[in-house]
């Protein structure tokens, strides 16, 4: 749901266990960028507890004299005072924008091209985006089918299923949804639906290599295969090859997205790691700034 379908109050209840209960206000339309312009106090730690378990833990810390004052302050460190810069940056990221090699996409096909008898993408639009993206050809030769290109395939590919794209009379050419840049961001988030594995394991892929930089598949999957515990693969237990099998398949569209670069054997995040999928920015904000350590292997 869009805000303007919202009601102008409602309640936000974030985490069912500790009841954290928040009134919003809707006050209207905002400044043309999204961003946070203001904030105070200081941020409750996770799982302290809710509102009262918060209250009590300020107390503990408050209290030198307290037998658990020691064990709290080592579990709760420093409270930080609000971050308004930092929380500007996180609601921007939040919010997303639009990933380079998909404007890149939109833009050459924004006068229609005519795509070839078998359906694909002619070869002078496939070297126009291999000059203008070389990071995305693997074999370091002059393209002539988007096959050759395997980021582009899946851009392809994703682009039309999500309605970015719409190919008539033999023709693909943007829709009119590709023009609203909030709209384009909406519409690449939906190819990944939140109750599915692959889903998961694209953000939590993207969010690693953000938090720990640089690692190879074999190390990537390793770090991510505990997190998948209840999982399974043909009715066995996910194993760490499965993972890396699975993070294997998603190397194109994740390039495409501007969220990875890949230099087999190593992965790195793109420049759309922190703007694209809201479960890797969250992620990603947790391991770096938060007490939750990034899991490794």
């Amino acid at each position: 749901m869009r805000l303007r379908g919202m009601p102008k109050q409602l309640v936000y209840l974030y985490d069912f266990g500790d009841g954290w209960t928040h009134d919003v206000e809707l006050l209207g339309p905002g400044a043309d960028q999204p961003g946070c312009v203001y904030g105070e106090g200081t941020c409750p730690p996770e799982d302290c507890g809710g509102p009262t378990g918060y209250a009590e833990l300020r107390a503990v810390l408050a209290d030198p004299e307290s037998d658990d004052h020691q064990r709290m302050r080592e579990w709760a460190g420093e409270l930080a005072p609000f971050d308004q810069a930092g929380t500007d940056l996180l609601v921007r990221r939040t919010v997303g924008e639009v990933p380079a090699g998909v404007r890149l996409i939109l833009d050459l096909l924004a006068d229609g091209v005519r795509l070839t008898p078998g359906g694909r993408l002619p070869r002078a639009l496939v070297r126009k985006v291999q000059e203008q993206a070389p990071q995305w050809d693997p074999f370091g030769r002059p393209a002539s089918r988007e096959d050759n290109l395997p980021p582009l395939a899946a851009l392809h590919d994703l682009m039309r299923h999500v309605g970015l794209l719409r190919l008539a009379n033999g023709v693909l050419r943007p829709t009119r949804a590709a023009a609203d840049e909030r709209e384009v961001v909406r519409r690449l988030r939906s190819w990944f639906p939140s109750d599915e594995f692959t889903s998961v394991l694209a953000s939590d892929v993207v969010a690693m290599l953000a938090a720990a930089g640089p690692l190879t598949g074999k190390e990537l999957a390793g770090r991510l295969h505990p997190l998948y515990d209840g999982w399974s693969c043909n009715g066995q237990p996910l194993t760490a090859q499965d993972v890396l099998m699975s993070i294997s398949g998603l190397a194109a569209v994740l390039q495409g997205l501007d969220l990875v670069q890949v230099d087999w054997p190593v992965w790195r995040p793109g420049p759309s790691a922190l703007t694209l999928l809201t479960r890797a920015t969250a992620l990603a904000q947790i391991w770096t700034t938060g007490r939750h350590k990034i899991p490794a292997e």
